[in-house]
């Protein structure tokens, strides 16, 4: 069976932080470097806010495979549920000493450890998916960065009500929050063109013309993990039709069906 071309232009839309899929755009470039500026003022806490898919994950994945050779850092890229699991790693991450895992890391200690080091390091740790903390481990990072030893970036998605955000003990220690955003459909168009470039497929990226990003856009509401799951699928469909009816995807321009079908198959619109 013969191999269609739309198989790698598919998996060009996985969702993924890798950092090799960072697709620069004024907005994402603007705040990725008032974050990277952010870490050399006196703050305690950084935040990255929005909703899901808005690109915080991929911006807190860059930034650490960007410094992990010129700064203490570490990136906790899934939240560490278990308070002595994450002690012991915050730990681990500032001695550079691996405990037995029998060994609990007591809290007090670990304050002082980090209090003894002050002025003489900066450990940043970026955690993301915050909301899913308990109140009780939140309230031990705020602790710890109280030492302004150990500076944190956190992510948090934005919520309906945004309680957690509200509460005075984070306005206190966040002097930092930057909020990501959806994408306009000018964006949109640049993201889906740059990400089909990036792999040379530039007959396809000629395909999608302003008419479809609209179409994308009023789907998606510009939310790049939606975005990247709606082209996974409409380019899902175009492999079915190459390896199958090649005579129904002719024409220099995305077929209309297909992008209705997609939409219909993950519930954009009714069929």
């Amino acid at each position: 069976m013969k191999r269609s071309k739309y198989s790698d232009i598919k998996n060009i839309f996985i969702d993924s932080v890798d950092q090799e899929n960072f697709v620069e755009l004024d907005s994402t470039t603007y705040n990725y470097q008032v974050l990277e500026e952010s870490l050399d003022k006196p703050l305690k806490m950084i935040l990255l806010f929005g909703r899901p898919g808005t690109g915080k994950s991929m911006i807190l994945n860059k930034l650490y495979h960007d410094l992990k050779n010129s700064r203490e850092i570490h990136y906790f890229d899934a939240p560490i549920l278990s308070e002595k699991e994450f002690l012991k790693r915050i730990y681990e991450g500032i001695s550079s000493r691996k405990i037995p895992q029998n060994m609990r890391v007591n809290f007090d200690g670990l304050l002082k450890f980090c209090q003894s080091l002050r002025g003489k390091r900066e450990i940043m740790f970026l955690l993301d998916e915050c909301q899913l903390y308990s109140e009780a481990l939140m309230e031990k990072i705020r602790l710890l960065s109280d030492t302004r030893v150990v500076k944190f970036v956190i992510t948090l998605h934005k919520t309906e009500n945004e309680e957690l955000i509200a509460k005075e003990h984070f306005k206190t220690r966040i002097w930092e929050v930057i909020e990501l955003k959806n994408a306009t459909p000018e964006e949109l168009n640049i993201y889906i063109k740059k990400k089909l470039l990036q792999k040379s497929f530039v007959e396809v990226s000629n395909m999608i013309t302003k008419k479809d990003i609209k179409f994308i856009h009023t789907c998606t509401k510009g939310n790049f993990r939606e975005t990247n799951k709606f082209l996974y699928t409409i380019f899902n469909i175009y492999e079915y039709y190459d390896m199958y009816k090649p005579e129904k995807i002719g024409g220099v321009k995305l077929s209309k069906k297909i992008l209705e079908m997609a939409a219909i198959k993950i519930g954009y619109i009714d069929d």
